[in-house]
């Protein structure tokens, strides 16, 4: 995956839940063009930032073998904006977790830099499928592009590269 909405994960319990932060800064390319004149964070990146964090905890659970992909997003709140300067953090939990997949819950936070404090300003319920145990009998490649080697920088900082090297064999 080339565009990483999230730059570092801060917590990491397997199986249960994971935490990552995105530091948003106008020099970013994205926030020229999404309300020039006032610059804000692009909801649907805020989505994809949820995705991301929660799809790396569920694919943490079986050591990245499994492609995970993003089968459906069931509830998506948002209710401040973020601007550059700001911090966001992604706490995703997983609810239920099969063979076929895995259903998450979030919250995402941002940093109110006045008071020091994170404050919730949205939430996000989002269902993985492992598409190596579809039903349709479809054929995907061997190759895991769902977790590849653009997201072991990232992975190293929470442990979890060691996980990917492990499932690779």
């Amino acid at each position: 995956m080339r565009w990483m909405w999230i730059d570092t994960v801060t917590a990491y319990e397997p199986g249960r839940r994971m935490v990552a932060v995105k530091n948003v800064s106008l020099a970013e390319e994205h926030m020229h063009d999404h309300f020039p004149d006032q610059p804000v964070m692009p909801a649907s990146l805020m989505v994809e930032g949820m995705a991301q964090t929660a799809g790396i905890l569920v694919g943490s659970c079986r050591q990245f073998k499994e492609k995970v992909i993003l089968a459906k997003i069931g509830q998506f709140t948002l209710d401040s904006d973020v601007v550059p300067g700001q911090c966001i953090r992604y706490d995703a939990q997983i609810e239920r977790m099969d063979d076929a997949g895995a259903s998450t819950r979030g919250t995402i936070e941002r940093l109110d830099h006045r008071s020091g404090h994170w404050e919730t300003i949205g939430s996000a319920e989002i269902v993985f499928s492992h598409i190596d145990q579809n039903r349709s009998g479809l054929a995907f490649p061997e190759e895991n592009f769902v977790f590849g080697e653009n997201f072991r920088t990232l992975l190293r900082g929470a442990g979890l590269d060691r996980a990917m090297a492990a499932a690779k064999g």
